[in-house]
C-alpha cells in the first residue's frame, strides 16, 4: 500500500487527463493517488464521483496557493478530504478569476512578440478548467516550434520570476488565510515541497504554530539537507510525512514517472484516521 499524493492533469497545469492518472497508479503498483491541481474543485470533484479507479483509491485533492507575506513568497498548502464548503469555492473562484486576468496580459503580449501566437490557440490545453496558465502559453509556442521544451530557456526569458518578459502573476491570498480555508473544510493541511519557495524556515514556524497537519519530505525538488531537516521537524511534532512526484506528464523541467515518490503505508493510515476524525466519522 502506497500512494503518490502530489500529482496534476489539465484540470490545471498538468498535460494529461484525469482519467489516465489512475491507470498510471496502477501500472505502478500504488494503491491510493490524490490529483492535487492547483486551486481548483474539479479534480476533488472527480475523486468523489469516482473514489476507486482502475483499482486505485481515490483521495479528493488541491494544491492551493497562497503568500508567505513575512518572507515575500509564494507558498503552496496540499488540502486532502476536504469537505465542499462555500469558502473552499470562493477562493477557487477568486483564483481562477485572478489567473485569467494575469495571463490575458500575457497573451496580449505575446501577440505581439510572436505573430504566430494566438490567444485562442491555447484552448485546447485550458479547455476542462477553462482556467490559462503559463504553461498553457509556452505550450502553445513549444507546438509552434519556437523552443524545444516546456521549461526550457524561452520559458525563463518569458515568465521566470523575477524580471520575465511577459510576466503577470496573480495576487495571492495570505497563508494565514488559505489554512483557514483549509480548517474550515476540515481538510488535512501539508505544506508542500518546502524546498521549492525556499520555504524551510515557514516550515519551522507553522509546526511550531500546529498550524499545518503535515509537511511533504519525499519530493523529487527537496534538498537532501531540506529533507533531512523535515524528518526531524516532523518526528518533533510528530507531522505527517507525505510523499508524491509532482507529477505534470511533459509539463516538467525532468522526468519523474507518477509513483517514483510516495507517501508510505503508515503516513496513509494516519491521514485517513485523521481525516475521519474530523469528518465525525470515528
Amino acid at each position: 500500500m502506497a500512494g503518490d499524493l502530489h500529482t496534476h492533469t489539465n484540470f490545471s497545469d498538468g498535460a494529461l487527463d484525469i482519467e489516465m492518472l489512475p491507470i498510471l497508479a496502477k501500472r505502478a503498483g500504488l494503491t491510493h493517488l490524490a490529483v492535487t491541481d492547483h486551486d481548483t474543485l474539479l479534480a476533488m470533484e472527480y475523486a468523489w464521483a469516482h473514489p476507486v479507479d482502475s483499482t486505485v483509491k481515490m483521495i479528493p485533492a488541491a494544491e492551493l496557493t497562497a503568500f508567505d507575506t513575512k518572507r515575500g513568497r509564494r507558498v503552496h498548502l496540499l488540502c486532502y478530504w476536504p469537505e465542499r464548503t462555500k469558502g473552499l469555492e470562493q477562493f477557487c473562484a477568486l483564483m481562477a478569476k485572478r489567473r485569467n486576468e494575469a495571463t490575458a496580459q500575457s497573451m496580449c503580449e505575446l501577440e505581439k512578440l510572436y505573430p504566430q501566437f494566438r490567444r485562442e490557440d491555447v484552448q485546447p490545453f485550458s479547455h476542462r478548467s477553462g482556467v490559462v496558465y503559463k504553461t498553457h502559453l509556452i505550450r502553445v509556442l513549444y507546438e509552434y516550434g519556437y523552443t524545444d521544451g516546456i521549461y526550457k530557456e524561452l520559458y525563463q526569458q518569458l515568465f521566470g520570476s523575477p524580471g520575465g518578459q511577459v510576466l503577470h502573476d496573480p495576487a495571492y491570498e495570505s497563508v494565514e488565510t488559505v489554512l483557514a480555508i483549509i480548517r474550515e473544510a476540515h481538510g488535512v493541511a501539508v505544506l508542500a515541497h518546502p524546498s521549492v519557495y525556499h520555504s524551510m524556515e515557514l516550515a519551522q514556524e507553522l509546526a511550531q504554530q500546529g498550524c499545518i497537519d503535515g509537511i511533504e519530505l519525499d519530493h523529487p525538488r527537496n534538498t537532501p539537507q531540506d529533507r533531512q531537516t523535515l524528518a526531524q521537524l516532523a518526528q518533533c511534532y510528530q507531522l505527517i510525512v507525505t510523499g508524491g512526484t509532482d507529477f505534470h506528464g511533459i509539463h516538467m523541467k525532468r522526468p519523474v514517472p507518477l509513483g517514483t515518490w510516495v507517501t508510505q503505508d503508515s503516513q496513509l493510515e494516519r491521514m485517513t484516521a485523521l481525516a475521519q476524525k474530523r469528518h465525525g466519522c470515528v
